[in-house]
């Protein structure tokens, strides 16, 4: 991981609505629907939809079409390498 994406992340957590997103879908160990995520967060439709594409941008979700849905998952590869990097600022 370069810094250009660790700081894309970073900017992408920086946000309380983004990390309850990443809690729901990281809990639910299957890949999740906006429609649920908006029951989760009392939000509109489009202030989710924004907040996942700042996450998907980030590389921290993973986006799979089925159908007329989209679903979506943690990327556990990009969090493990920015927790790499994490443990590596740290020293």
């Amino acid at each position: 991981m370069d810094n250009k994406q660790f700081e894309r992340i970073s900017k992408a957590l920086g946000d309380p609505h983004r990390i309850k997103i990443m809690q729901y879908v990281g809990k639910s160990h299957t890949c999740t629907q906006c429609s649920n995520i908006v029951e989760l967060i009392d939000l509109t439709q489009s202030a989710i939809s924004h907040h996942i594409k700042q996450l998907t941008d980030a590389g921290l979700l993973l986006a799979e079409k089925e159908g007329r849905n989209i679903k979506y998952a943690i990327d556990k590869d990009v969090v493990d390498a920015y927790l790499k990097f994490l443990q590596e600022i740290k020293g």
